[in-house]
């Protein structure tokens, strides 16, 4: 073989893109099902500054804009509040009991398209059940004129079955175009339970969409004339705290992987996402994930995956006017990078990757203000709704 000089091989480093994860990943012998499926090339076009707009909040979950400019926020023990004109309310009263141990809480609130005319709220929470066991709940109710409580609040979608465990609640609220709502679960983490995000005949692991008026699955879910849960759209997921609609109207979500396989998926309906039958990177311990496996006929790949993990929570799609850059990109909290994680897309492939005001704080949530700012809460006992400006 002909010796490379030194100059040569230089250059070709040189040459090499960058890329967004350079930290070696977990399960070093585990190759991707394609190219690009994992770190891809790092994004640096985009520069942000960040202003504090709120302090003070109390692990912030959700949040979601009024149309009036307004900001309607969770916070994990089970307080919601407004954010308007500069000032946050006291917690809105009228919200059922949540259990808020661990993972659980008050989580994602969303409102749809015709609040102006209802004043419509939803929100998902870990809500308590018999023999200390809990479940994900989904309730609606009524934002008072004045802005204080929450009036005949309902639930409308109970989770089943409960479990006793304190992880893996999910859980994202997502309006489709057709306003039904996404909603996404999780495994419930403990052993016994992990295997039912194969089991159609529970929610757990699965992504579900419902009537918001009713709770019940519709009519053309995968399983509406039966055989499985009427609200599962789909399933073989771990733990979905991210999801959002691009701007075709399509579904996209993010799942927690243990050390290592956080996931970006398109969850189709009918069709199953693995969990925990094949999964990229390992166990907490280190320990192989069931056979290891990465992939297994009749299960989806992940469009893109992270190892190690960013620990996804909140998603949305950029649209605004402030970076017409970003137009179409993802943005997901990062947890664990502290950071808003950025992906440029190319039709269902993920060519481009840019962690976006690093060391902000644990990201939770990400929103898209309507002057085309960027919304961040930070997960924290003395937690900040911040924007992210240029």
């Amino acid at each position: 073989m002909k010796p490379v000089s030194t100059l040569a091989l230089l250059a070709t480093l040189a040459a090499a893109p960058a890329l967004a994860q350079d930290a070696p990943p977990n399960a070093p012998t585990q190759q991707p099902a394609f190219e690009g499926q994992t770190r891809a090339p790092a994004l640096t076009d985009v520069q942000v500054q960040s202003q504090t707009v709120i302090s003070g909040l109390e692990n912030p979950w959700g949040m979601a804009v009024l149309p009036d400019g307004g900001w309607l926020i969770t916070e994990k023990p089970g307080r919601m509040r407004l954010f308007h004109d500069g000032q946050l309310s006291e917690p809105l009263t009228g919200l059922p009991e949540v259990d808020a141990r661990g993972q659980g809480g008050l989580l994602d609130v969303a409102v749809r398209d015709d609040f102006n005319d209802t004043r419509r709220v939803w929100w998902s929470y870990a809500e308590p059940r018999e023999d200390g066991k809990n479940a994900l709940a989904v309730a609606s109710g009524t934002l008072s004129q004045d802005g204080t409580a929450i009036e005949g609040a309902k639930v409308i979608f109970q989770m089943q079955p409960a479990w006793e465990s304190d992880k893996h609640f999910g859980s994202r609220l997502v309006f489709d175009r057709d306003g039904m709502l996404f909603v996404t679960t999780g495994e419930r983490s403990v052993t016994d339970a992990r295997p039912l995000a194969q089991d159609v005949n529970t929610h757990l692991g699965k992504v579900l969409r419902i009537d918001p008026e009713t709770g019940r699955g519709l009519s053309t879910n995968p399983f509406a004339n039966g055989g499985g849960q009427p609200e599962i759209w789909s399933w073989g997921h771990r733990n979905l705290q991210s999801a959002a609609l691009d701007a075709n109207g399509q579904l996209w979500t993010v799942e927690h992987g243990a050390k290592g396989g956080d996931e970006l998926n398109r969850p189709e309906a009918g069709k199953d996402y693995g969990w925990p039958t094949i999964s990229y990177g390992v166990e907490y311990s280190g320990a192989t994930i069931g056979q290891g496996l990465t992939a297994a006929d009749g299960m989806e790949q992940p469009i893109y995956y992270w190892d190690p993990v960013i620990a996804p929570s909140g998603m949305a799609f950029y649209q605004g006017e402030m970076f017409p850059e970003m137009r179409g990109d993802a943005l997901v909290g990062g947890l664990k990078t502290q950071s808003v994680v950025r992906l440029k897309l190319d039709g269902d492939r993920v060519v481009g990757e840019q962690h976006l005001a690093e060391g902000i704080g644990r990201v939770r949530d990400v929103a898209e203000a309507p002057d085309g700012s960027i919304m961040v809460l930070t997960d924290a006992e003395d937690g900040a709704l911040i924007r992210l400006t240029r």
